[in-house]
């Protein structure tokens, strides 16, 4: 039984097919510069990387070329697509019309329309994805998988803001949370290693990357997240600052005489990281070698590990104690000294990082990197987002 997983962005469209029968992957690959100049597809499979540049004017091309290329006499891995038995789709936003991922029909569809105007630029990639696969795959069931519905979980004082709550009401404002997969996946992980029933497990969840955001998780739920309404929100991220003051944007528009636009555009994309370090938004980039020896690359680190930490504390309070942290996504799975710095002066909490441990953690497996007499475990998951999509799909297609 083989799924397909597709996560649909506005230019690009990034997929899997997977064996649900061991769930491996036998086959991935990303479309590039849909709609642009210069498109092109790279697919992976039996063991190589097969490339094809071929204009690809919107999602329903790219994915014909996709489908075309997974049953390629050269590079393919099924015979047709009777082997693909449902596909999975990441949606972004699904508001707080779903707590849970649907098989996708018209209603789905509009509800996922109507939420674009909470993330435009998402909602309308990922609806693209989905019409373009029904207009290929008409018979194959199709499954909505949403970034925001492991965080319908969160109470009222967590995902409200101190705004009138009318505002909530009327226009929808609230926190909403995002990576809701990849949190879902690293804590059931956790509790797996940790040989607890997920029930009586406290664990935060620590997903960083490019974008990042920390998920305090109590009993297998999100009880709150970093990212908000937006994933403007929380931490300082490779081009977005996170959270600030809002009064500071009708101030730096005053100073600048920029709009609205201009200043979301700033925040979104010429902040955090590449902002504060002036040099770029990859981790790897001020971080690897001796590129911390650059005292704005440290500067710009450091900035986002203390924000790290301050989460971990806060979160810790939020839980009432803390079982285990876990790192996970590129730069969490990837940065030692991101781990180090976030987890430094917390052995009043019961948290104590094992240095040569952290410096010497094997890639790609699941790893302890606390000390032996830590109270709360320190974990650097992989996460797996595809696979959670795959799991979800196949339950909801009965298959």
């Amino acid at each position: 039984m083989n799924i397909l997983v597709i996560n649909a962005g506005s230019s690009s469209l990034k997929y899997q097919l997977i064996d649900m029968a061991n769930e491996s992957v036998i086959a991935k690959g990303l479309c590039e510069r849909i709609a642009i100049e210069g498109s092109r597809l790279v697919h992976k499979a039996k063991g190589e990387t097969f490339t094809f540049e071929k204009d690809m004017p919107n999602h329903t091309v790219a994915i014909k070329m996709v489908l075309d290329a997974l049953v390629d006499k050269k590079c393919g891995v099924i015979k047709d697509m009777s082997e693909i038995s449902a596909v999975g789709h990441r949606v972004v936003h699904g508001a707080e019309d779903y707590s849970s991922s649907v098989l996708i029909d018209e209603k789905v569809l509009e509800s996922c329309r109507v939420n674009s105007e909470l993330a435009p630029l998402h909602n309308p990639a990922n609806i693209m994805g989905i019409k373009a696969c029904m207009e290929v795959m008409p018979n194959t069931p199709m499954v909505a998988v949403f970034d925001t519905a492991f965080h319908a979980t969160m109470p009222e004082k967590a995902f409200l803001y101190g705004m009138s709550y009318d505002d909530y009401k009327n226009y929808r404002i609230r926190k909403y949370g995002f990576h809701g997969t990849s949190h879902m996946f690293v804590s059931q992980e956790a509790a797996k290693f940790l040989g607890k029933d997920i029930a009586d497990t406290k664990i935060i969840t620590c997903h960083l990357g490019n974008g990042s955001s920390i998920t305090a998780v109590k009993g297998g739920k999100s009880v709150d997240t970093t990212m908000g309404f937006t994933p403007l929100d929380g931490l300082p991220m490779g081009t977005r600052s996170g959270s600030i003051d809002p009064a500071i944007v009708e101030y730096w528009m005053q100073k600048t005489g920029k709009s609205v636009a201009d200043a979301m555009k700033h925040l979104n994309k010429e902040c955090g990281m590449l902002g504060l370090s002036g040099n770029s938004s990859d981790f790897r980039d001020l971080c690897d070698g001796n590129a911390l020896d650059n005292p704005r690359n440290k500067m710009a680190v450091d900035i986002f590990a203390y924000a790290v930490k301050r989460y971990i504390g806060s979160y810790t309070a939020v839980l009432n104690g803390v079982d285990a942290i876990v790192f996970t996504a590129g730069v969490g799975e990837n940065t030692e000294y991101v781990r180090q710095q976030a987890c430094s002066e917390l052995d009043y909490l019961g948290i104590k990082l094992d240095e040569n441990l952290n410096n010497n953690c094997p890639r790609g497996q699941i790893a302890d990197i606390a000390t032996a007499d830590s109270k709360v475990r320190i974990l650097v998951i992989p996460t797996n987002e595809e696979l959670v999509i795959a799991r979800e799909t196949k339950a909801l297609a009965n298959l």
